[in-house]
């Protein structure tokens, strides 16, 4: 059996957990180099994981003949051009999210893939971890019924990093990031339900920063898919409390589950409420992993593309009013 040997551009805090160590784990795959443009952290990291190689250059990462398919794993401002070398040196490429700065960006990205017919996939990994996907069969076996409609609200207290007196961290600096926290965390949540729903089709907006930071901190939005069903939305970064709370309605019951912690699921329906308990894996971006790479091994349908995860970044314009 072919293996796929990845590299890392950007092996920083994301990848110690959440994904790095998958790429190692997963069927079929091996991490076989890494890059950061610190070198000496480069090669720490490429010592505590063992994996064989490390560069301070991202163009020697994709340039390595023993790699296959390169992880972007940076902040979103440097998506764009890292994913355009991978392109042109018709290396498969899985991006974190959000795939880029804008939709502009992202549709650029996915174009230059699909003119060399390369694969672009993308970092929305809720889609395949088993928490979500039980939703999904929730849906499709018909337990509420016909979704009628569904609701998201995130409340959290502003993040200390983002009140540092140095300067607020990267994921409120919309030259780095694309937006506030409303971009790096709700996208997963705007992401999940094109993923339950289909693509959206009409979506409305209001965005604020009332404590002052670089980038929007309080949102709302209401938005239509392309099936008909309709969700309302809102998102504040500057609350006094945290609530992480989705809904999903039908006409024989609802699903009440949250986006960031693995709290069980409820059901309500006809015979009554039910909890189903499914930790999160160890490993987060495992299962999405395994699929990106099953489908680079011609068996499996890809979860997670950068045309799926330009949508997103479609509506996340718009709810800005960009």
């Amino acid at each position: 059996m072919k293996t796929i040997r990845w590299g890392i551009l950007g092996c920083g805090e994301v990848t110690e957990v959440k994904s790095g160590p998958g790429f190692k784990k997963a069927e079929g795959s091996q991490l076989v180099a890494v890059m950061r443009r610190n070198g000496e952290l480069a090669a720490d990291y490429a010592r505590r994981h063992g994996i064989a190689r490390s560069y301070d250059d991202a163009a020697l990462l994709i340039a390595d003949p023993e790699v296959d398919a390169v992880y972007v794993a940076t902040p979103p401002g440097a998506h764009l051009p890292l994913a355009l070398l991978c392109a042109e040196a018709g290396k498969p490429c899985y991006v974190e999210k959000p795939l880029s700065l804008n939709h502009a960006q992202s549709l650029q990205m996915v174009e230059a893939f699909a003119a060399r017919g390369v694969p672009l996939f993308s970092a929305y990994y809720r889609r395949a971890m088993p928490r979500f996907q039980k939703i999904q069969a929730l849906l499709a076996s018909g337990a509420i019924g016909a979704p009628r409609y569904a609701n998201l609200q995130l409340h959290q207290p502003i993040p200390a990093e983002d009140l540092d007196p140095d300067g607020p961290g990267w994921r409120v600096n919309p030259a780095l990031s694309g937006g506030g926290r409303f971009v790096d965390m709700g996208s997963h949540q705007l992401d999940f339900l094109d993923y339950l729903f289909g693509p959206v089709t009409d979506v409305h907006g209001f965005a604020a920063s009332h404590a002052g930071l670089p980038a929007e901190d309080t949102v709302s939005a209401v938005l239509r898919f392309e099936n008909g069903i309709s969700a309302s939305a809102s998102w504040c970064f500057a609350a006094g409390d945290r609530l992480d709370r989705c809904e999903i309605v039908g006409d024989a019951g609802r699903i009440v589950f949250a986006t960031f912690d693995d709290s069980p699921l409820r059901l309500f329906n006809a015979e009554g409420e039910q909890a189903f308990a499914i930790p999160n894996p160890a490993h987060v971006q495992q299962p999405l992993i395994q699929n990106v790479t099953d489908c680079l091994l011609g068996r499996a349908e890809a979860l997670s593309t950068g045309a799926s995860a330009a949508r997103t970044d479609a509506v996340i314009d718009r709810i800005l009013g960009r």
